[in-house]
């Protein structure tokens, strides 16, 4: 009888994975196992070696990343809405600092590259809802703009999450989006008014 993977022991090696990167531990395949009650044989089982953890590493902070944006509200406001996408995406930075980091690692295979790259889509679709209201020019690139949009989110997230700056830094986010979006052609006053909603959407958390 074939025993069934259990989803538990893989999600807890991702985890323990992840928490070693963050506190700079060097991960093998002892020392990952260490205190988890699982052999390293489970690191072959589950992953195929350490090459196929690596890689499920990277990919499980973009499979996060997506179930941030699956579960951020849609409203008549595609504007806000984007704003919102821009606070989930800054919250699963914040709550995943560790899987957060793999994520770019470039250095590193993905799974599923298309489910990666599907997280973008959330922001295009946005977009596009943002030009067909005419709150957006119609000649907006809906992809080069929500690339514009990520890149204000990863860049300011980046400083926070794992770098020198304080939480604080984040605020400077809905004055960069409204300025994006303004240039894009919304008003400003009713840009700043929808990103600012969108942007307290957010889970209320500690500084």
């Amino acid at each position: 009888m074939v025993r069934m993977k259990d989803p538990a022991v893989r999600t807890l090696l991702v985890e323990r994975a992840a928490q070693m990167l963050r506190a700079r531990e060097p991960i093998t395949l002892r020392s990952l196992v260490t205190g988890t009650g699982v052999s390293t044989m489970a690191v072959y089982t589950y992953f195929g070696g350490m090459d196929g953890l690596w890689k499920a590493l990277r990919q499980e902070g973009f499979t996060r990343l997506a179930a941030g944006f699956d579960t951020t509200e849609t409203s008549n406001d595609p504007v806000q809405d984007l704003a919102a996408l821009s606070g989930s995406y800054i919250d699963n930075a914040l709550d995943h600092p560790d899987l957060y980091r793999v994520m770019f690692d470039a250095s590193v295979d993905l799974e599923d590259l298309e489910a990666a790259d599907s997280t973008l889509e959330y922001l295009v679709q946005s977009v596009r809802r943002a030009v067909d209201a005419g709150r957006f020019h119609a000649d907006v690139d809906p992809l080069e703009l929500a690339i514009q949009s990520w890149a204000i989110d990863h860049g300011l997230v980046s400083l926070v999450a794992n770098g020198p700056l304080p939480h604080s830094t984040l605020d400077h986010c809905v004055t960069m989006l409204t300025a994006l979006f303004v240039q894009a052609g919304d008003e400003p006053g009713r840009c700043r008014a929808s990103v600012e909603e969108g942007w307290g959407r957010r889970t209320p958390r500690e500084t």
